[in-house]
């Protein structure tokens, strides 16, 4: 196959940063994108404006490539933009397929980023990114290249969907069963966990003589993800018989928690079955009888229970960790212990069919890899890809799109403006206020419309800027937890309830009862 450097199939363009005092984030003159940071999966997303004459644009349709670290990341622009220093535009030329570009370079990032100078910041020169060779196989093919990738990259993101909206599903569940725990709506007494304990301990140090390249499976922090066990680079030990390895081999049903290093209060539980195994010096292992321990894991990891109660221990200490006395001394809620097996097993049967999803996930990704290797050194059969075939998806995913943004724009949202908000944008409490104010609006206003946890957020991201334009105040991780929290208690008080959107194989947030 034979390649040409992009600067003879493309015109690129390199960005520059206009004066600060003409950037805004209330949406005045062009999108501005200075970077990576302002990229998402395909497209990058709009934080800010900029009304500078001295500019250089990207137009819709060029790729954007990060020149500056982190080199090498890539995304479509999807509208006339503004771009800093940080970026380049790349206009393909007739004979280059803009998709197919797109996928070669997003497939070739770390190759490019190895490009980069600089010892403390790296950057690529725009000679050096010119001179990057691109295979360019005839222009059909490499439209049809292109299509096998973003049908394969389609169904990636598809069941990572799938695998979130599970997620979520098993969260409402424990919401609907146990209600909301920060407020404890059901009434719950509480006990605490030592009265159900019967082995409490943590790993031992001096494991480092028994590693091996084989053997028993030894549980590290990072093994213990929130509710599973990691299968990523295992480790493994040859245990000596003594006292010590006995006490810290794990049992099924053994809750492991995470009690030092940089993650603190991740937990999980053993499952049936499990391989015999053994703990880290920074695990412990917490062994129980009367209460359920996959209620117990998934307890000890809700943001609003049992995380609340380990960042609380933790408060003040010079070194962070979990000692003994104070994982005995967690409150946990005196649920029927019915009711704890019947979440057992719906958790179970959910996690059964995630696994199904994650490795069919696993497939996708290895299968996009192989499909990119092939397609790019022109080893790839594409005589089954008819162009008929792609041109009519373009066409659907066209019309798609066109729908999707009608529908976006049929409901006009509203907040209302409040005394307190410039206030809330400094305290979080105040903010939480303002937030369950702006979410009960929303669900008024958008009648029978999808209830869309983003666009609220954007709307509210929206409206502060308007409210306030000179303050760059942007929502954060605790505010989605607020919208996230007030979702599932409207999903357990059925303001709010969870549909099947069958024709594109997702659950959809509408207001009233289920269909």
């Amino acid at each position: 196959m034979i390649s040409k450097p992009l600067a003879k199939i493309a015109k690129v363009i390199a960005g520059q940063s206009p004066a600060s005092t003409t950037y805004n984030s209330v949406g005045q003159g062009l999108p501005f994108f200075q970077g990576k940071a302002d990229f998402q999966d395909m497209y990058p997303k709009v934080r800010m404006w900029c009304t500078s004459d001295k500019r250089k644009i990207a137009e819709s349709g060029d790729i954007l490539i990060s020149v500056r670290a982190p080199v090498g990341a890539v995304n479509i622009c999807n509208q006339k933009s503004i771009i800093g220093r940080g970026l380049s535009a790349i206009r393909p030329l007739p004979e280059l397929d803009r998709l197919f570009l797109y996928y070669f370079l997003k497939a070739n990032e770390e190759r490019i980023d190895a490009l980069g100078t600089g010892s403390t910041f790296k950057a690529i020169t725009q000679d050096t990114l010119k001179k990057i060779e691109i295979p360019l196989p005839p222009l059909n093919d490499q439209i049809r290249i292109a299509h096998l990738l973003g049908k394969v990259e389609g169904l990636i993101a598809q069941r990572k969907q799938h695998l979130q909206q599970l997620d979520d599903l098993l969260k409402s569940q424990f919401l609907e069963m146990f209600g909301d725990l920060a407020r404890n709506d059901m009434g719950w007494q509480y006990a605490k966990l030592d009265g159900y304990i019967t082995h409490l301990t943590s790993g031992g140090r001096g494991w480092a003589k028994y590693y091996s390249d084989s053997g028993k499976r030894f549980i590290r922090s990072l093994d213990v993800q929130m509710n599973h066990i990691g299968k990523d680079d295992i480790a493994y030990v040859n245990p000596p018989s003594n006292a010590e390895a006995d006490r810290t081999r794990v049992q099924s049903g053994d809750v492991l928690l995470t009690i030092t290093g940089s993650k603190i209060g991740r937990v999980c539980f053993v499952p049936e079955n499990f391989e015999e195994a053994y703990i880290s010096q920074h695990v412990s292992i917490i062994r129980t009888k009367g209460i359920n321990p996959v209620f117990l894991s998934f307890y000890l990891s809700a943001e609003h229970s049992g995380q609340r109660q380990i960042k609380k221990q933790q408060y003040g200490q010079a070194k962070p960790g979990l000692n003994l006395t104070q994982i005995r001394n967690f409150q946990v809620p005196l649920v029927d212990i019915s009711i704890q097996n019947l979440f057992a097993v719906i958790f179970e049967r959910i996690e059964a069919i995630k696994d199904r999803y994650q490795q069919s996930l696993t497939d996708l990704e290895s299968l996009y890899g192989a499909i990119s290797q092939q397609a790019f050194k022109g080893e790839l059969d594409l005589s089954q890809v008819a162009l008929s075939d792609v041109r009519d998806d373009a066409e659907v995913a066209n019309y798609s799109e066109q729908v999707e943004i009608t529908e976006a724009e049929d409901v006009s949202i509203n907040f209302p403006d409040t005394e307190y908000l410039l206030d809330a944008l400094t305290d979080m409490s105040l903010r939480e206020r303002l937030l369950n104010e702006w979410l009960e609006s929303y669900y008024q206003q958008i009648g029978r419309a999808e209830f869309s946890t983003d666009k609220f957020l954007a709307t509210a991201q929206t409206r502060i800027a308007e409210l306030h334009p000179d303050n760059d105040f942007e929502l954060g991780t605790g505010d989605y937890d607020v919208v996230k929290k007030w979702v599932f208690d409207a999903l357990a008080s059925k303001k709010l309830s969870q549909n099947l959107d069958e024709a594109n194989n997702r659950l959809r947030l509408t207001t009233g009862k289920s269909a």
